[in-house]
């Protein structure tokens, strides 16, 4: 690369039951410029600029972050039923990053499908509580759905993962957010990370050593959003380190930008989550 500019997402942003100290971002070879903000929806932006040619680009990110269980009036709630749910929504007055109004719509990646669309309808209906829909749908994927590490890209459709039943926690969130939308609930995608080493006596997740991706659904005003795992069929909670929350992946890609050259590129990435001693 002779010149480059990227935009790294990885600083946690703030989040109910997660605390996060002593953040580092390390960049080799060091860039001509840094400057840290905003993302266009809820996630930290870092964006730097190299103007010397480089061959080798490393990105290493570090943090202490410490996870409060779910309360239980979270885990034991129902929500209002999904046929009120996009009024709700509409008529809330918060049109920041976290309101639910800019989740209910089409994005990029998360474009309404049919085939989606019916294929949930099987199972979810306007008279059923949004956190027992939640339930029902991130099931439905975690049960009908291979995980294949290799099976998907970035960019791949979710249609395409949806109509090949296998893929990874971006393809099976993306389609949870498809289908959740077409039935009124507001969904956003959620960037972050999964505990590496599971506590004595659980099976280890899906979808460790690496980003890992799932479901924000906005469970009306008193429970506000609740992250659910479709590729784990669980409730995001004490394993879920949260990074950001978008429309779809375009929002909080971990990494992007643009550059001059012209080699091939290769990326590789290793992600740890381990428990203090």
């Amino acid at each position: 690369m002779q010149l480059a500019q990227f935009n790294v997402r990885l600083r946690p942003a703030s989040w109910p039951g997660q605390q996060v100290s002593d953040y580092a971002l390390a960049l080799d070879p060091g860039p001509a410029q840094v400057t840290d903000g905003d993302g266009g929806y809820y996630v930290n932006e870092t964006r730097f600029s190299l103007r010397e040619p480089i061959s080798r680009l490393r990105i290493d990110s570090r943090f202490v972050v410490e996870r409060e269980a779910l309360p239980f009036y979270v885990t034991a709630a129902s929500g209002p039923v999904l046929s009120d749910l996009r009024e709700r929504a509409m008529r809330l007055p918060d049109l920041s990053a976290l309101g639910p109004a800019s989740y209910i719509f089409a994005s990029p990646l998360a474009a309404p499908e049919r085939d989606i669309a019916l294929w949930s309808s099987g199972f979810l209906s306007d008279a059923m509580p949004v956190m027992d829909a939640g339930r029902a749908l991130m099931t439905a994927i975690h049960d009908q759905f291979a995980y294949d590490s290799g099976a998907t890209a970035a960019d791949t459709p979710p249609i395409e993962a949806f109509h090949a039943r296998h893929g990874v926690c971006q393809d099976f969130s993306h389609i949870m957010i498809i289908a959740a939308r077409a039935h009124g609930i507001p969904a956003a995608y959620v960037s972050g990370y999964l505990r590496t080493l599971p506590p004595p006596g659980q099976a280890r997740l899906v979808g460790v050593d690496a980003m890992h991706a799932w479901v924000n659904l906005w469970c009306g005003e008193e429970l506000g959003w609740v992250g659910f795992d479709p590729t784990n069929a669980i409730l995001a909670d004490t394993d879920h380190v949260f990074i950001g929350m978008g429309r779809d992946y375009s929002d909080v890609a971990p990494l992007d930008g643009t550059f001059r050259g012209s080699s091939q590129q290769t990326m590789l990435f290793s992600v740890d989550v381990a428990p203090l001693d």
